[in-house]
């Protein structure tokens, strides 16, 4: 990889990390913003109006086109983006409409695309990475602003991209799931629409950190029985920072320093995505964060409520969630020690000096993590995959890296890795090395307290 490619993703994660803190620039920077045609909150692209409902349309078909400028903080760009609204499907396998944006790579022809899953892990649809794209500026979309120089390298190496809104257009945070399938059914609409240039012949690669994981995970899982027509054109996917088992990732940010607010986000995001309303499990305090943050972003999270418990928010007989029994559903779903494995080859990178994040957990059965993800549970997902996937996985641990500075470590690997796999050379593997993590069996019901 060339070191201007490096410098890119430097520069990128950087900046992505610092959109995660300071708001006061990025306020700034959206009153400083040119008055422009934006992807508003009533902009009619993202509303299906026709007469057949969804459920007659296969999912992946286009159902609206358009053509605009590819904006960074609001202020348009010479690159040219398309934009698809097109029929997927939501965590409860029900019809949906969602917006990917296909991004020309200048070098490249129309034979590989990159699907790239943002990290914008937010609430409020406002922030997804087409609104971004299409202008729109927001506090939770500086952060796939600051993607913007994170996929600099992937256009410039010739890979074309598609960039889907992971969380669907009601922004169900954390709905794996419904990422995978939003994923999946981008790239089926991106070689549909005549003008991305992409066909079925093109062959794609799946790369994500973070929540980009999540979706980038999910995907690769459903592919071959959602999606085969996706699968037999995968070269693989890559990701860092993965959400494996969000029962005990909860477990282990409760009571930290910066990451305590994701609490809170899953409880909303599963409520959303499932239909559930957790509401009345939830005391004055607890009602009071999840009504300041239903529409937040992780911006609005992270650091926000050091020192955060499930308890300081739950009513006292319900002090372990797992007495929760459509909670504890919702959260078996969304793990992926459940799911099927991916059929092509893997790279999984992750952190695990959490406590550089302010997250000092280390509970029998959860261990250490970078700050957010638990480590254990993504080396047994790893190894879960070398035992029953049938490809080769390659798995790098990042112990003296938070989940933030592990983007660091992992990102140049991560392009390195897909560039071999798109030109045909054998995909490493570290099964046989990877140390033993957590079981990711199914959480069990928990009597009232």
């Amino acid at each position: 990889m060339s070191k201007a490619a490096v410098r890119l993703i430097s520069v990128a994660v950087a900046a992505a990390a610092m959109a995660a803190t300071p708001a006061a620039t990025a306020v700034a920077a959206a009153k400083a913003a040119p008055a422009a045609a934006t992807a508003s909150a009533s902009d009619p692209f993202y509303a299906y109006t026709g007469s057949e409902p969804l459920s007659s349309f296969a999912p992946g078909t286009v159902l609206k086109t358009r053509t605009l400028q590819y904006h960074v903080i609001g202020i348009p760009t010479p690159l040219k983006a398309v934009q698809l609204l097109y029929r997927t499907t939501d965590a409860q396998g029900r019809p949906a409409a969602n917006v990917t944006t296909v991004v020309r790579s200048l070098t490249g022809d129309n034979s590989k695309a990159v699907s790239y899953q943002s990290f914008y892990d937010s609430l409020n649809p406002q922030d997804s990475p087409s609104r971004a794209i299409a202008g729109d500026v927001t506090l939770g979309g500086a952060i796939p602003n600051a993607e913007a120089l994170f996929i600099a390298p992937l256009l410039l190496q010739g890979y074309n991209l598609v960039i889907p809104d992971t969380e669907g257009q009601q922004a169900n945070f954390a709905a794996g799931p419904e990422y995978g399938t939003n994923t999946l059914d981008s790239i089926r609409a991106a070689t549909k629409a005549a003008e991305t240039g992409l066909d079925s012949t093109t062959s794609f690669g799946l790369i994500g950190y973070s929540g980009g994981a999540i979706a980038t995970n999910w995907a690769a899982t459903l592919a071959p029985s959602y999606a085969p027509d996706v699968n037999r054109r995968l070269v693989g996917y890559a990701e860092g920072g993965l959400l494996v088992d969000p029962a005990h990732n909860l477990k282990y940010v409760d009571g930290s320093l910066a990451w305590s607010g994701v609490i809170p986000m899953a409880v909303i995001g599963v409520s959303r995505s499932y239909d559930i309303d957790l509401k009345s499990y939830l005391n004055s305090y607890g009602l009071s964060v999840y009504k300041d943050l239903q529409r937040g972003s992780i911006i609005n999270a992270l650091g926000h409520y050091p020192g955060l418990t499930w308890k300081k928010m739950a009513k006292p007989q319900y002090a372990n969630p797992n007495s929760i029994p459509a909670f504890l559903t919702a959260m078996n779903k969304l793990n992926l020690g459940s799911a099927a494995s991916p059929t092509v080859p893997g790279f999984i990178g992750q952190g695990n000096g959490g406590v550089l994040e302010g997250t000092f957990s280390n509970r029998p059965g959860i261990g250490t993590g970078d700050g957010v993800m638990v480590a254990g549970d993504v080396r047994s997902l790893a190894r879960q995959y070398c035992a029953t996937g049938g490809s080769a996985v390659k798995y790098s641990q990042y112990d003296l890296l938070s989940h933030t500075g592990a983007t660091l470590a992992w990102a140049p690997v991560a392009l390195g890795w897909l560039n071999d796999r798109f030109a045909g050379r054998t995909a490493p593997s570290d099964c046989g090395r990877i140390s033993s993590g957590n079981s990711l069996a199914p959480e069990e019901p928990a009597p009232l307290s």
